[in-house]
């Protein structure tokens, strides 16, 4: 939190320099897409090193009723890795937990105290730790079949809280801060996970399958995955939008040294920075021998 002082300086130099702190505020939401881009990039990585390993690992043949993964161990005579994994996850499950910033998401969401009306209409599957607890010792009559499912619902306290939140609101930034840690350890124990699941493969006649495969959770984070994307997509849209309406016309001394600048780019990167003018412009032709570029008309500097 910021000091009540420090906040009355931050408000004046705002007002002096409104600029400045739009350009902050710029920078920000950048940063924080980067960093969202960053852990889907992870996520995307888990997915295809999944389908590669179980590719490699069934030599090849399709992923049908003739060859499934048994999800929650099936043969407890012969695999006792999937408890060990289970585990070690708790373990994980318990260093975040222990973070000083976990509090707000221990218990469900107290949606009645805290006067939050719209949380059930805008959050359709609520999460968090004690629920995921119940579950895994099978309180509610239900439990989990694999670590991939825990791991989705871990995930999903955070997503959630990042969702309801606004990205400046102390609770999506804790969510964002423990949802990296939680990934970035899930990643250590993914080889072994991959490993497990690949020993439990099992034949027709062997023992009867779960109704919930690793095939099944990773096609949902992948799914997860691929709705993160596209509304990250949509925020970078936007941001693109909200800078181009804060642009001027250049200077003749900018346009100079724009011109300049481009006279000095590799050939690759030149190329770039036309594609980039061609985006807005489609009759732009990026190929040809000799290209003119209407600085007036194509290009802006922002308004700050």
């Amino acid at each position: 939190m910021v000091p009540e002082d420090g906040a009355q300086q931050a408000a004046a130099a705002t007002a002096e320099h409104p600029a400045v702190s739009e350009v902050d505020s710029f920078r920000r939401q950048v940063d924080d897409l980067a960093s969202k881009t960053d852990v889907l990039e992870r996520r995307v990585n888990e997915v295809v090193g999944f389908y590669d390993g179980k590719k490699h690992g069934s030599g090849g043949r399709r992923a049908s009723g003739s060859s499934r993964y048994a999800a929650n161990g099936a043969r407890d005579s012969n695999c006792k890795g999937m408890p060990d994994l289970t585990r070690q996850l708790t373990g994980i499950i318990r260093q975040i937990t222990s973070h000083e910033w976990s509090a707000p998401f221990l218990q469900p969401v107290d949606v009645v105290g805290l006067q939050l009306d719209d949380y059930h209409k805008i959050i359709t599957k609520p999460m968090d730790f004690s629920t995921i607890q119940n579950k895994m010792e099978g309180k509610d009559g239900t439990k989990y079949k694999s670590v991939r499912e825990i791991y989705s619902d871990v995930r999903l306290i955070f997503t959630n809280a990042m969702t309801y939140n606004d990205e400046h609101h102390d609770v999506h930034i804790m969510a964002k801060l423990l949802l990296e840690k939680f990934e970035e350890k899930w990643l250590q124990l993914l080889p072994k996970v991959e490993n497990e699941e690949r020993k439990q493969q099992v034949e027709p006649n062997d023992v009867p399958t779960t109704d919930t495969s690793p095939e099944d959770a990773i096609a949902k984070l992948a799914k997860d995955t691929d709705d993160e994307l596209n509304e990250i997509n949509k925020q970078l849209e936007m941001l693109r939008n909200m800078v181009v309406q804060r642009c001027r016309k250049m200077t003749t001394d900018e346009k100079r040294k724009l011109g300049a600048g481009l006279c000095h780019l590799t050939p690759d990167d030149l190329s770039k920075a036309l594609e980039l003018v061609a985006q807005d412009n489609p009759d732009f032709q990026t190929t040809a021998e000799e290209v003119d570029l209407d600085m007036d008309a194509q290009v802006k500097a922002p308004l700050f």
